[in-house]
């Protein structure tokens, strides 16, 4: 709304000079105002003095700043009331906070429980504690004979015959939190340590394992490494981001298709190493699937000396940016590993001149 060029106090004076014999017409044409404008400021501002104005403007004031103050305070009071609620606070929480109000602020007992919503009963309950250690070692034993059983079934069978309740059986259940999902332990065959032998021929023994790294752009990859531990030759080193067990099993297939197959394979007990998938895989080509004890990374030496090796010489060297990358520069590091590298346990010889060397030797013998 257009805000009037006259003050309250101006007004006042207008109207007073009418009230004193002037004419509303001579008085609207002095002023320039119309004698609708008068009549408005005549229903509003009639028999009021200029003291009883400011008077009333300090009123408005004051009442537009405790409503101001009132809304505060009720919003302030909302939002307690909200954070006090019986989803916010435990019982024994609003408890102490109810004789806090009490004792500091002299609240009655009622007003502070009314106020905090909290029950008068809720000031005198006791609770009763509950044996349930009879429930439990029913429930225990059962299941230690039927892990495989859920609520239902154990309710069933060993619950409700022995006159446990539905109810209170359930509550004892989730107690324990076997209403969660429950996943079995998956066990190992026996694992005896073997001997760390060399090979007195290739193609007898080859070793796997596995390795993780990332590239400059944080993204984690995997490499699946295979040697021969006739001569610590490198075969085969597969990366990509996920090697599952049929990716394994690929790349095994293609170095059996270019070597033949071995008598054995000796792995850890990694989840792509202890799959059916790979087992199957071993029985059709006659390998023997040798793995090491858990926790036991001695006993696959060779590969692990290796793994350290492609570590210390690739991985932690360069900083990679794309999988190819990675593949390219591991792949002529393998090369030069297998024909050029030295090994002190091979005399001094790279994998594959050692080879070359027990060939020629043997022929020669012969």
């Amino acid at each position: 709304m257009k805000k009037s060029k006259f003050s309250e106090e101006q007004i006042v004076r207008i109207l007073k000079e009418v009230e004193s014999g002037a004419k509303v017409a001579e008085t609207c044409r002095k002023h320039g105002i119309s004698e609708p404008t008068y009549y408005v400021w005549k229903s509003k501002y009639a028999n009021m003095e200029v003291s009883q104005l400011r008077h009333l403007k300090d009123v408005e004031a004051e009442l537009a700043r405790l409503k101001r103050m009132y809304a505060d305070l009720a919003l302030e009071h909302h939002a307690l009331k909200d954070v006090l609620s019986p989803k916010a606070l435990s019982q024994a929480r609003r408890l102490e906070l109810s004789l806090a109000m009490q004792t500091h602020h002299g609240l009655s007992a009622r007003r502070a429980d009314r106020t905090l919503g909290l029950s008068r009963s809720a000031r005198h309950y006791r609770p009763r504690p509950h044996d349930d250690s009879p429930l439990i070692d029913v429930i225990q034993g059962h299941l230690k004979d039927n892990p495989g059983h859920g609520f239902g079934l154990l309710f069933d069978q060993a619950l409700r015959p022995q006159g446990f309740g539905k109810t209170r059986s359930w509550r004892v259940y989730v107690a324990l939190k076997l209403n969660l999902p429950r996943r079995g332990k998956r066990r190992l065959p026996d694992r005896i340590r073997e001997p760390l032998e060399v090979p007195l021929q290739a193609n007898h023994t080859w070793s796997a394992d596995f390795m993780a790294d990332a590239l400059w752009s944080g993204r984690r990859f995997r490499t699946f490494n295979v040697n021969d531990d006739f001569n610590r030759e490198s075969l085969r080193i597969e990366i990509d981001t996920s090697l599952p067990s049929q990716r394994v099993i690929r790349a095994l297939d293609e170095l059996v298709e270019l070597r033949g197959s071995p008598r054995r394979l000796r792995l850890d007990n990694g989840p792509e190493f202890i799959s059916a998938a790979l087992h199957q895989w071993a029985q059709r080509h006659g390998i023997e699937l040798v793995h090491i004890q858990p926790g036991k990374p001695t006993q696959n030496a060779y590969i692990e000396r290796f793994n350290r090796t492609l570590r210390t010489e690739v991985l932690d060297r360069y900083v990679f940016t794309t999988l190819d990358e990675v593949r390219r520069m591991t792949e002529d590091w393998r090369h030069r590993y297998n024909h050029d590298r030295p090994h002190r346990s091979l005399g001094g010889l790279s994998p594959v001149h050692y080879a070359m060397a027990l060939s020629a030797l043997t022929s020669t013998s012969e």
